[in-house]
């Protein structure tokens, strides 16, 4: 099954330098892979990104989301870069909402191009 997801950072603030999203990128493979699931497709932009996964019929949404929020959050917060530390304030980096949206219908690689064409940030 795939899913694809989306998180916002809090406050929506543009915090994701390059070099955080392919810091963020590895940890979100590796709690994927805790769940038996694989990160197909990764990118985003300076406040939000998107993710296709493909996970085990077995594996819950919210506790896979939860997870990869969680850890994700507190691994990237501990590395204390400038720009988040600079721009949210407490211990969350993500807001506590996020969209899921199941890619049953859709094929696959139209879903990937959408990924791809997210606007990164080129620093």
């Amino acid at each position: 099954m795939h899913v694809h997801l989306v998180f916002v950072t809090r406050y929506r603030r543009p915090v994701f330098t390059k070099a955080i999203l392919e810091h963020l990128k590895a940890i979100l493979k590796d709690v994927c892979s805790d769940f038996e699931a694989n990160l197909v497709e990764f990118d985003g932009e300076m406040d939000h990104v998107h993710l296709l996964v493909e996970y085990p019929p077995k594996v819950s949404i919210s506790k896979l989301v939860n997870s990869l929020k969680g850890v994700s959050s507190r691994l990237l917060r501990k590395q204390n870069y400038p720009s988040i530390q600079k721009a949210l304030w407490g211990k969350s980096l993500w807001s506590p909402s996020y969209f899921a949206g199941a890619c049953g219908g859709a094929p696959l690689n139209v879903i990937k191009q959408y990924i791809e064409q997210q606007a990164s940030p080129e620093i």
